[in-house]
């Protein structure tokens, strides 16, 4: 199942430092689950996955609410 950040209502940069915050805190391999409304975090959250090593799993947007599923890397 892994973990839930709820970033909803933040701007960026801060849902994706909230969640290098978390995922530093995480087993490798650990899944954590993000939700966020800025509409920006898409490039973002792809930005830091590419960057970082961590696994995009799956990302979709259902009514404003972006969410984000992330496999910590090693």
């Amino acid at each position: 199942m892994g973990e839930f950040l709820d970033t909803k209502g933040l701007a960026c940069p801060l849902p994706v430092l909230k969640t290098r915050g978390a995922l530093r805190n995480m087993p490798s391999g650990e899944i954590l689950t993000v939700e966020a409304t800025d509409p920006a975090s898409v490039i973002d959250f792809t930005h830091f996955c590419n960057t970082t090593g961590h696994e995009m799993v799956e990302h979709m947007e259902v009514d404003g609410v972006f969410t984000y599923v992330i496999r910590r890397g090693g």
